[in-house]
């Protein structure tokens, strides 16, 4: 097992690293709106969405993966009337790849977040 590690997404705000490369596999942790020097997007979900998408593909590239190469996400929202939009802006990134996805309404996430997002990926 390999930790990942990369400078151009937000460090890790806790005892978890940003990914794990195991068996030809990318692992990512949860990803929220901050940038990559730890600033907090507190906007809408739009904002939101798009900086968490540029996270999970900047940590993907560390581990010689990318979103063309995920084969599972799992999406966290806070309020599940934002489901359209983050759909959107998901459709966008991902173009005409589709890989398997669960969406799931929380109560809460990390910085009172809107979103958070995590990936399994093929390297």
């Amino acid at each position: 097992m390999k930790t990942l590690s990369t400078k151009s997404a937000p460090e890790a705000i806790g005892p978890y690293s940003q990914a794990v490369n195991v068996n030809g596999f990318v692992f990512t942790s949860g990803q929220i709106a901050l940038t990559s020097d730890g600033k907090f997007l507190d906007e809408d979900i739009k904002v939101q969405t798009e900086q968490v998408l540029q996270n999970l593909s900047e940590i993907l590239k560390s581990g010689s993966s990318s979103l063309e190469k995920v084969v599972k996400t799992t999406i966290f929202l806070t309020d599940i009337n934002d489901f359209a939009t983050v759909n959107e802006i998901y459709a966008k990134a991902f173009g005409e790849h589709k890989p398997a996805r669960s969406t799931v309404c929380v109560k809460s996430l990390p910085k009172n977040a809107k979103v958070e997002i995590e990936a399994i990926a093929v390297i």
